[in-house]
């Protein structure tokens, strides 16, 4: 096979923006613009990928050399004079052997396998465009010149565009496959004799069909796979499209959304048979949905895996940020609870509304119901952790564990200060601050002796 070279042009300031961010870091469904790009790229398994920066360089550099898949060359434009002259400065690195992918960094939602489609039609004396066709006005978009026979002659950008060709309605992606031999020497032609004073990467299709090479178009009419972004206004609209789409998927592999408008996939949702969303939920991937899980409406769940059969309340926050969290088989979750970094559910565990765990592993069948704070802890099975009770797990340095045994119950408002054991079925009367480890089965009382004094009057009050 012919080797593939992809080149993503990400030099632009994004002016419209109206942003310090450079234009192709901005995030749509979690993650920046530029991201989706690169994933389309690495799935084609290019032989390499180079992005060509400008402004913003610093930072778009950075990213790309954190980019996971492939590894990501950069080349600056510097000053910026046009998409054409974006691509000169990749030029160098595109050996003549391979055929060469153009990719925009802010056109985040190209499908790989449109792509793969677009990449067949290139050959050593054809080039090959992505364009669409959806009889709408063209708008911004370069036209395409076609011959009376059907061949493609010329791109024709709009603000050089005479009215004949304003009413054209087919347009140019932006995306285009080619020859790197034939395309570099294409390159080497280009002139900034147009309307806005730039070497326009769509002059290389008019040297081509002047030396007679073929000009292949990929005509689709899914606008949305090739639609930029230039402002706040259109990164929105293209979010709910995006989303749009992953809802849809969604409910064609069987999960039952309650209202598929109303959802936000912002990474990888994996999802098991019979799962149940209910409206306003957010997804920050990856998370995985086993069979049967149901999800209320409102909660942001992100790094996480709920197992079968567990139920998430309405208005719960899942995150599980580096550490991950685990929901496990029938378990519950919520309403109104927080699940930290290193939160781990058994099976059947019951997490309250307004409880918070940090760090911290419940075993089958545990239960915090209701206002507490687990962090840094080890809960055995079947332990019954009461309102207003906290593990005190920081002393200012450091983090200490609490470790409650099985069949422990720890009564309303008590304090347990870590380091410290609580005993295999003792219980911990209410209100208590337990410094030192209890043995199993004991009754751990520690507070104030009550005082009641009988027919006291308030000095206040007797003398107003």
């Amino acid at each position: 096979m012919t080797p593939l070279d992809i080149v993503i042009l990400a030099a632009g300031k994004g002016t419209r923006m109206k942003s310090r961010l450079p234009k192709v870091l901005h995030r749509l469904a979690g993650q920046p613009l530029l991201a989706h790009v690169l994933d389309a790229a690495a799935a084609l398994q290019p032989r390499a990928i180079i992005v060509v920066t400008g402004h913003g360089a610093a930072e778009v550099q950075a990213f790309c050399a954190a980019y996971p898949l492939h590894a990501v060359q950069t080349v600056r434009q510097e000053p910026q004079r046009g998409t054409g002259h974006a691509v000169q400065q990749a030029a160098p690195w595109l050996p003549d052997d391979g055929v060469a992918l153009i990719l925009n960094g802010d056109v985040p939602l190209v499908e790989p396998e449109t792509l793969r489609q677009l990449i067949a039609l290139a050959s050593d004396d054809a080039l090959a465009l992505l364009t669409v066709d959806t009889g709408e006005d063209a708008g911004a978009y370069g036209r395409i010149e076609r011959a009376p026979d059907g061949a493609v002659r010329a791109i024709v950008e709009a603000k050089d565009a005479s009215p004949r060709q304003r009413a054209l309605t087919e347009w140019y992606s932006g995306v285009m496959a080619a020859p790197a031999r034939r395309l570099k020497r294409y390159l080497g032609r280009l002139t900034d004799d147009n309307a806005q004073q730039e070497l326009y990467l769509t002059d290389v299709v008019r040297h081509a069909a002047d030396e007679g090479a073929s000009i292949a178009a990929l005509r689709i009419v899914d606008a949305v796979q090739v639609a930029g972004v230039n402002s706040p206004a259109q990164l929105a609209a293209l979010e709910r499209a995006c989303q749009a789409r992953r809802a849809a998927a969604l409910m064609d592999a069987g999960v039952r959304l309650a209202d598929p408008a109303r959802l936000d996939v912002r990474g990888p949702l994996r999802c098991g048979q019979d799962v149940e969303i209910d409206i306003g939920c957010i997804f920050e991937g990856p998370v995985t949905l086993g069979d049967g899980v149901r999800i209320g409406a409102h909660c942001v769940i992100a790094r996480a895996r709920i197992e079968a059969g567990a139920v998430i309340q309405p208005f719960t926050h899942i995150d599980g940020g580096d550490k991950g969290v685990v929901v496990g088989p029938g378990a519950q979750v919520g309403p109104y609870a927080r699940l930290r970094p290193g939160a781990r559910l058994d099976a059947r565990v019951h997490i309250g509304n307004f409880v918070e765990v940090k760090n911290s592993r419940l075993a089958e069948g545990a239960k915090a119901n209701h206002l507490a704070y687990l962090g840094d802890a080890e809960v055995g099975p079947r332990v019954n952790y009461g309102a207003g009770s906290i593990t005190a797990n920081y002393d200012g340095v450091n983090k200490h564990r609490t470790v409650i045994g099985a069949d422990a119950h720890i009564g309303s408002n008590c304090v347990l200060v870590a380091p410290v054991a609580i005993g295999a079925g003792g219980t911990v009367g209410a209100g208590s601050v337990i410094t030192q480890d209890t043995p199993p089965g004991a009754l751990s009382l520690a507070r104030g002796r009550q005082t009641v004094k009988a027919d006291w009057v308030d000095p206040a009050r007797a003398n107003p």
